[in-house]
C-alpha cells in the first residue's frame, strides 16, 4: 500500500473493488482504487492530493497518481445512473461506503493492522461468494442504478463459471419492468457492451441480458433474432440468435479485436425483419442488416471505425462466402465495393469476421474457410498493379476518363486471374 501521503488519523485508507477481488482470485491486478474514511477534501489537498472528481470527491495520489475517493453514500433522486444525491463526509463509515457497491465480490476492502499487515474487511460476505462462484448484489441499493445490470452481465462474461444469485436476477427483472434501463445514456451502454465483448466468454453477457429482459431494451434489433429460423442445410443450429452467439464465440476463440467481435454481433440483424412468408430463407437480409447495424451504431455512438467495418461485413458477408465461385472480374468488383484496394487492413478484418460467421454453426466450427486466404491473395495481386504506369500507357493510347479506369481494372483482373488457382465448384455458404 502506498504511504497515503501521510494522511493523519483519524483518516484511514483502504484498497477496494476489483483489485481486492482479483488478488483473492489470484488474477492479475491492473488498476487499484482506494477509499478514504474520516477525511475531508481540505485535508486531502493539504497533503498533496489533487482533486479530479466532478460528481463526488475523488483525488489523485501525489506520487502514484492512483484514485482516492472519500467514503460516501448515495441516495436515489431521479432516473438513470446520474440520478443520485451523494453524501461524502468524515462520518461515513467503510461499511456504509461498501454498501453502495454493486456486487458482494466487489465490496471487499483491504486495510492494514497496527503492524502494517493486510486486513480484509468483508461485511457483505464477498469472500463466501467468490468461493461459491456467485454474482450477488450487495443491498437493495443495486436497484437504484440500471447500469449495474450491464456491469453484472459483463462480469458474467468475465467469470463465465459464476452463477447469478436467483434473488439478484429477480431484482434485475424488476428493474427492467420498472423502465429504469430505458434511461441509460447510450455512451455508457456502449462502454459496457464493448468491455463485455472483449471478455473471454462474451456470449454470456447477452445470455444474462436476455434472461432479465434488458437486451430487448438496449439492443432490440439483436434480441428479436432468437426464434427466427434459418435454412438447416446452411445452418444446422437453425435459430438465428443461437447462430450469432456461435459466431461471437468463434471471434472470441480466435482472439479477434473489438472491431471484428462487434461486426460479428450485428452482421445478421436483417434476419429479424425477414417477412414471415419468406422464412426460413432470408433473401436480401444483407442490405437490411447494414441498415440496422448503422442505426444501432448511431444510437449507441459506436466509434466510426467499428461502425464502418460492421456495415461492410453486414452488406458483403454473403458475397465473400460465395467468392470461391467468382470469376476474377467478379472478385475485383468485390474488392472495389469493399474499398479493399485503398483499405486492405479493414478488408482483412472483414474476412476475419466472415470466417467466424462461416464457422459459427452447429458442427461446423472447425471446417476450413479458404475464401479468406484466397481473397487476401487476390487483393495482393490487384494491389501489385502499377496504376500510375498503366494510366500513362492508357493516355498514350489515347484513352480518356472512364476508359482509363477500365484499362486499369482490366489489368487488375488479369493479375488476379494469374494469381488464382482454377475455380472448383463448391457448396455455397449462405
Amino acid at each position: 500500500m502506498p504511504d497515503s501521503a501521510a494522511l493523519p488519523a483519524p483518516a484511514q485508507v483502504f484498497m477496494v473493488g476489483g483489485a481486492v477481488r482479483d488478488r483473492l482470485l489470484s488474477r492479475p491486478v491492473h488498476d487499484r482504487d482506494w477509499v478514504v474514511v474520516g477525511a475531508t477534501p481540505a485535508l486531502m489537498e493539504q497533503h498533496g492530493f489533487v482533486p479530479v472528481g466532478k460528481d463526488f470527491p475523488v483525488f489523485l495520489h501525489p506520487l502514484t497518481h492512483e484514485e482516492y475517493a472519500l467514503a460516501r453514500t448515495e441516495r436515489k433522486s431521479g432516473h438513470g445512473y446520474k440520478g443520485f444525491v451523494v453524501h461524502a463526509a468524515p462520518d461515513v463509515t467503510l461499511e456504509e461506503d461498501l454498501a453502495r457497491r454493486d456486487l458482494t465480490i466487489n465490496a471487499i476492502a483491504q486495510g492494514e493492522d497496527a503492524g502494517g499487515q493486510p486486513v480484509l474487511h468483508d461485511p457483505y460476505h464477498g469472500q463466501r461468494d467468490l468461493q461459491a462462484k456467485v454474482l450477488r448484489h450487495v443491498t437493495g441499493a443495486f436497484r437504484e442504478d440500471p447500469l449495474r445490470i450491464l456491469r453484472l452481465a459483463r462480469f458474467a462474461a468475465r467469470f463465465a463459471d459464476f452463477s447469478i444469485a436467483p434473488e439478484t436476477l429477480a431484482l434485475m427483472r424488476e428493474m427492467v419492468q420498472a423502465g429504469e434501463v430505458a434511461h441509460l445514456v447510450p455512451e455508457r451502454v456502449w462502454q459496457e457492451l464493448a468491455r463485455g465483448l472483449m471478455e473471454a466468454a462474451p456470449t454470456r453477457m447477452f445470455e444474462v441480458l436476455r434472461a432479465c429482459g434488458a437486451l430487448a431494451v438496449v439492443l432490440p434489433e439483436l434480441d428479436r433474432l432468437w426464434g427466427v429460423p434459418q435454412p438447416p442445410e446452411h445452418h444446422p443450429e437453425i435459430d438465428t440468435g443461437v447462430h450469432v452467439m456461435m459466431v461471437l464465440d468463434m471471434a472470441a476463440r480466435s482472439q479477434a479485436p473489438l472491431s471484428v467481435r462487434y461486426a460479428c454481433l450485428v452482421h445478421d440483424l436483417g434476419k429479424g425483419d425477414t417477412p414471415a412468408g419468406m422464412l426460413p430463407r432470408h433473401i436480401g437480409h444483407e442490405a437490411r442488416s447494414r441498415q440496422l447495424a448503422n442505426a444501432v451504431a448511431a444510437r449507441l455512438k459506436v466509434p466510426s471505425e467499428l461502425r464502418e467495418l460492421a456495415a461492410l461485413v453486414a452488406q458483403e458477408h454473403g458475397n465473400i462466402h460465395r467468392s470461391e465461385h467468382f470469376s476474377a472480374a467478379a472478385v475485383v468488383r468485390l474488392l472495389e465495393r469493399c474499398d479493399a484496394l485503398r483499405r486492405p487492413e479493414r478488408f482483412a478484418l472483414a474476412l476475419w469476421a466472415c470466417e467466424c460467421d462461416a464457422r459459427g454453426r452447429l458442427g461446423l466450427q472447425d471446417r476450413p474457410y479458404p475464401q479468406r486466404q484466397r481473397l487476401l491473395q487476390a487483393l495482393a495481386a490487384a494491389r501489385s498493379v502499377d496504376t500510375a504506369q498503366l494510366a500513362g500507357e492508357a493516355a498514350a493510347r489515347g484513352l480518356r476518363g472512364e476508359r482509363i479506369g477500365q484499362f486499369i481494372q482490366a489489368a487488375r483482373i488479369a493479375a488476379v486471374q494469374a494469381a488464382q488457382p482454377s475455380i472448383e465448384p463448391r457448396p455455397e455458404t449462405n
